[in-house]
């Protein structure tokens, strides 16, 4: 397929566009969706590249070689000139997202670590953004310091200033600072050869060509945003309809409706993308789409959910939508993107396991009655010379199908490591097996949990988010999805469970989202108590379980990363700290059961743990 696609004899990500624009010069390869409606940007070859070019020039004239820019934009294509005008200026691109004016206690800490982690020198924004960008300075002077340029002032005839920076395979591109779903953000280093062989990767996956049609609502400062709906279009010659993510939350049909319009035959989404098609489009709605030209469903959750692929291919079946273009994957920024996919036109593999067995990271055939598990396939490496092992976490020693441990990869693709923290790049990116035909070679670990089966890759879940309960373990995902089930008023993939310490005991804690419907009343119509039997009943059944602590929280205010990841960690945190903004809480101390219960009304936050757990006899008796 690459052999098809007229790459020139591109080694670098500038040479690739150049070499789009000199052969399609009138091609247009961007068009930005206002609303998910209106086109209201557009971009050829020729005019993207001309853009890059005098992008890049002027970044020549006020910044030296190598030096990181934060990207700060809106939705929309100024970014996507600006990311490419960094790497045609030479510099190094920090995409981020800027801070929301409504969340600055949050959204604000966590940009300013980026910028001073990577030693930003230059902020890239829009017209419109900058005078709003410059109200922050009274609450970070650090960013007044930096050199602010609005992309689109800068004129097209700077273009003929470009002087190509005359970049390698192993020249760095962009800081792709991780999405923040078990720890700090950490900037991780990526190269035009990594993105070129990523690309690759993701060509011979999805076996696209020219023809292909991207439509995509995943914000572009993200590596699924940014490296699968905006470079894989140049990369094979194709084009992308873009719109903001917003618009997708606000009204998931327009995402469907831009894929009926222009025929795509690819597009993205997570777990709670698909969950929330089905959720609130009508069968109306859905009986005027036509879904019959996707290709490639994208999925890249850990784990993607069976009930999902269910729940969509039988809603959307009768506009066109086919079960066969799910397509479940699985990536993460350390790896650029892409390490394994479904073969093309194959069903996604699903695999019924025991749900004890799988507790003890063993793979077994359920027995007749035994609890189960469903998991689906993540697919098959693209390419061979990039490997991927199951590893045990302890000792390091390489596993055999059927056998839960860590996933290992190797292969072009791994990018370099985490920008400045040479311990930390050691210990995640240069891992070496004990032992066998492997030793010796470096390789990245994921800290994501799976096994393989006849070549197919499962991925079971993330390695620190595991629940260990009187010394067994337990997926949190098992307790969120069992839960989510249980009662209407919980909103489907907006949940994280996580265990807490408590008078020297694991307790295991719940915190959810309720949908809208149930939470625009008063709080005594939320019924905490009904929903807490509900929830716990399920979650023992399905997990053996007792669930001591469930927090409700109103719709979209828990913790995801960009991609549409739970922060189970981040989330554990504010629990923790009585950080969260409850609707209504229900907490339980007994360790096997609700020996003693208390419904707690916790006016709007909750403060420290130990405060709202019943006391013990000792300490009712001193305060007494």
């Amino acid at each position: 397929m690459q052999d098809e696609l007229d790459l020139g004899s591109s080694t670098t990500l500038v040479a690739l566009l150049r070499h789009r624009a000199a052969t399609r010069p009138e091609q247009v390869v961007y068009t930005f969706l206002d609303r998910g409606e209106i086109e209201s940007a557009r971009l050829t070859y020729g005019k993207f590249d001309e853009r890059a070019r005098a992008i890049g020039a002027h970044l020549r004239s006020v910044a030296k070689p190598a030096a990181r820019a934060l990207l700060l934009f809106p939705p929309g294509l100024d970014f996507v000139e600006a990311f490419f005008g960094c790497l045609y200026g030479g510099l190094i691109a920090v995409p981020a997202y800027p801070p929301d004016p409504s969340r600055l206690n949050r959204s604000l800490p966590r940009l300013l670590s980026m910028a001073n982690d990577a030693e930003t020198t230059v902020v890239l924004t829009t017209s419109q953004i900058l005078p709003m960008a410059q109200g922050l300075f009274p609450l970070a002077p650090e960013l007044s310091k930096m050199t602010w340029i609005a992309t689109d002032a800068v004129k097209d005839d700077e273009a003929a200033n470009w002087v190509d920076p005359e970049a390698t395979w192993d020249t760095l591109t962009f800081l792709q600072y991780t999405s923040g779903s078990t720890a700090e953000p950490k900037g991780v280093m990526v190269t035009h050869g990594n993105l070129l062989h990523n690309q690759q990767m993701i060509c011979t996956a999805f076996d696209q060509d020219p023809s292909d049609v991207v439509v995509s609502w995943l914000p572009l400062y993200h590596d699924m945003g940014l490296i699968g709906q905006v470079m894989q279009p140049i990369y094979v010659g194709g084009s992308a309809y873009l719109m903001s993510p917003l618009t997708f939350l606000k009204r998931p049909l327009r995402w469907l409706q831009a894929i009926t319009k222009y025929r795509a035959t690819t597009a993205t989404g997570p777990n709670f993308a698909y969950d929330l098609c089905v959720r609130k489009i009508t069968d109306e709605q859905r009986d005027s789409l036509d879904l019959s030209s996707w290709q490639h469903a994208l999925n890249g959750a850990e784990p993607v959910r069976a009930q999902t692929i269910e729940r969509f291919v039988e809603f959307f079946a009768p506009c066109g939508f086919r079960r066969e273009a799910f397509y479940p994957c699985y990536g993460l920024a350390e790896n650029t993107l892409v390490v394994t996919g479904k073969k093309a036109s194959a069903q996604p593999a699903q695999l019924d396991v025991d749900a004890k067995a799988l507790e003890r990271h063993e793979i077994r055939v359920p027995q007749m009655g035994a609890d189960r598990n469903r998991l689906v396939g993540s697919g098959v490496s693209p390419v061979k010379e990039q490997q991927v092992l199951i590893v045990d976490p302890e000792s390091f020693t390489p596993l055999t199908d059927g056998n839960v441990g860590e996933i290992w990869i190797h292969g072009p693709s791994v990018a370099q490591g985490y920008w400045r923290r040479p311990q930390e790049t050691k210990e995640t990116f240069e891992a070496e097996v004990s032992g066998g035909t492997q030793a010796g070679k470096q390789f990245l670990r994921t800290g994501d949990l799976g096994f393989m089966q006849r070549g197919e890759l499962f991925v079971t879940g993330r390695l620190k988010d595991v629940i260990i309960v009187r010394g067994q373990n337990y997926y949190p995902q098992d307790v969120e999805w069992a839960a989510e089930g249980a009662h209407p008023a919980l909103r489907p993939g907006s949940s994280a469970a996580f265990a807490i310490e408590h008078d020297g005991k694991e307790l295991v804690a719940l915190v959810a989202e309720v949908d809208k419907k149930f939470s625009n009343g008063a709080r005594d119509e939320l019924a905490p108590r009904e929903i807490a039997d509900a929830v716990r009943a399920a979650v023992m059944k399905k997990t053996g379980l007792y669930l001591h602590a469930l927090a409700l929280i109103k719709a979209g205010s828990i913790g995801k990363t960009s991609s549409g990841k739970i922060q189970r960690r981040p989330t554990r945190e504010l629990f923790r700290k009585g950080e969260l903004e409850l609707l209504g809480a229900h907490i339980t101390v007994a360790e096997n059961g609700p020996a003693i219960d208390e419904l707690a009304d916790l006016g709007g936050t909750m403060g420290d743990l130990s405060a709202y757990l019943p006391e013990r006899p000792a300490e009712r008796s001193a305060r007494a």
